[in-house]
């Protein structure tokens, strides 16, 4: 399982604590201001009706709320009091409770400092932006660890259809824009901002990422079915779906009590669809997401970029299997990279070693990964030996006697992994654990367990073709041919 980033802490522990899906938008519109508001700004400036206005909404709603989202723009309009006023709304906002600022932001040239300002002077958790400027202007924001983005999928403005449907209504643009943004960060950072109404919009996003935090917008709009929208837009767990207090609402002298029975219904209307449900009759036949994997999002981007395809394939082994596994397409993605690797040290950090050694080739990539995730040092086996210079049997720095674990790609029958474990023992050196990323079964792990070496697996075929058929990306034909074999 990946490690949870701050944002996602904190906004899962908001959720936990007010038991609580709304976030608040904190935006001094002097257009919305209530009318108790403007009768005072007669003695008062705008920006202190504002203010008055802004710090009751929050005092009203802390113990309600999993996050507040100020609109940068109306803070913009006001020009420098309007900057001094968003510093005043941020500091009364509760530490634990998470600010995601409403940026929008589109401009490759200031994203760089814009990130900087917003995350290490603001203290801001998340922000949205747009996606038109592409993965480089989404980069910068996503250098902090402990922060999050939302990137801009669809708005409710219906002059926007004609961009957000093209070509077709089947294969809209926006739909796009969800895959190409899951290849830019981890699901703790990075969620996806969606404003609609329609609840097949919202079911095609959250079937295209299934782990993403959503960030609604717009649902109250007339004709939204509060109840179709949540369960289109929930995730397996319930949850991953954030939804805004109407604009209405936070003009009220009654916003708590309001908002209290806004909580209630949402909260009973995701225990009905929960129960509804928990056949997995909106699944497909026996597999379930309700008890999804925890590599699930992994599984399907693996899948969508095209590292595991199926058809007629023949292996180094010569055998002919109806899929392939190629891992050598992350090394240019570097965010499945990455949360690879971090899948690959969930096993070794159990295993007691002294040295990485990589299976050349493909698995000398992620044996790089490992050694500067883990500060291990790195050693590898050559496939041929050099007729020239130094003509070693082993590359890197070792000591005879030292522990080394065994890192390779994929088991389909061990042999090239313990040709190169062999390297390593005629060297004088120790191997006992051989980790992989993808364990084709049919009792490899017994014939490895046999030459003396102990096999961990981060996935199995099986694990893989499950999750993928529970996810709509493999047909019945091809998970039963898969199920055979396996």
């Amino acid at each position: 399982m990946l490690p949870l980033t701050k944002f996602y802490d904190k906004l899962n522990g908001a959720i936990a604590q007010n038991q609580s899906l709304l976030f608040i938008g904190l935006d001094p519109n002097p257009e919305m201001l209530p009318e108790r508001y403007s009768q005072k700004s007669h003695s008062n400036s705008l920006i202190d009706s504002l203010w008055d206005w802004l710090e009751f909404t929050i005092s009203q709603t802390t113990d309600l709320v999993c996050a507040y989202k100020p609109t940068l723009g109306f803070y913009a309009a006001l020009g420098i009091p309007g900057w001094e006023l968003l510093q005043r709304t941020l500091k009364a906002i509760p530490a634990h409770i998470p600010i995601i600022l409403d940026a929008k932001h589109s401009d490759l040239n200031t994203s760089t400092i814009f990130a900087k300002t917003v995350f290490e002077e603001w203290q801001i958790d998340a922000i949205t932006l747009s996606s038109y400027a592409g993965q480089d202007h989404v980069a910068p924001f996503l250098v902090y660890p402990d922060k999050a983005v939302f990137i801009l999928c669809t708005t409710s403005n219906p002059s926007a259809a004609i961009l957000q449907q093209y070509p077709t209504a089947e294969s809209p643009f926006y739909l796009q824009v969800v895959k190409e943004a899951k290849n830019w960060g981890t699901p703790e950072q990075l969620g996806l901002e969606v404003g609609t109404i329609q609840p097949d919009i919202l079911a095609k996003i959250r079937k295209e990422a299934p782990e993403r935090v959503i960030l609604a917008r717009s649902i109250w709009s007339e004709g939204g079915n509060l109840k179709n929208l949540l369960s289109e837009g929930l995730n397996y767990n319930g949850d991953g779906l954030l939804l805004p207090v109407s604009q209405d609402m936070l003009g009220s002298e009654n916003l708590s009590t309001q908002l209290q029975s806004l909580r209630v219904e949402i909260n009973h209307l995701r225990t009905e669809i929960s129960q509804e449900n928990s056949t997995c009759s909106v699944w497909f036949p026996d597999v379930c997401l309700l008890n999804k994997h925890p590599l699930l999002d992994l599984i399907l981007q693996l899948y969508d970029i095209g590292c595991i395809m199926f058809g007629e394939f023949v292996q180094a082994s010569g055998a002919t299997f109806p899929y392939y596994i190629d891992l050598r397409k992350i090394i240019s993605n570097p965010q499945v990279f990455h949360q690879i690797v971090i899948a690959y040290a969930e096993i070794l950090k159990d295993l007691t070693y002294d040295r990485i050694a990589g299976i050349p080739y493909g698995s000398l990539p992620t044996a790089t990964g490992l050694s500067l995730h883990l500060n291990s040092p790195m050693i590898f086996p050559r496939k041929e030996v050099k007729a020239h210079g130094t003509r070693k049997v082993i590359e890197g720095n070792f000591n005879p006697g030292e522990v080394v674990v065994v890192v390779d790609d994929i088991l389909i029958s061990g042999k090239s992994v313990m040709e190169g474990a062999e390297k390593l023992k005629y060297a004088g050196l120790n191997v006992n654990d051989i980790v992989v990323f993808m364990d084709h079964e049919q009792g490899v792990k017994d014939r490895l367990r046999e030459n003396g070496y102990q096999a961990h697996a981060v996935l199995t075929i099986s694990e893989i073709t499950e999750t993928l058929y529970a996810a709509g990306r493999i047909s019945e034909e091809q998970f039963k041919t898969l199920s055979e074999i396996n």
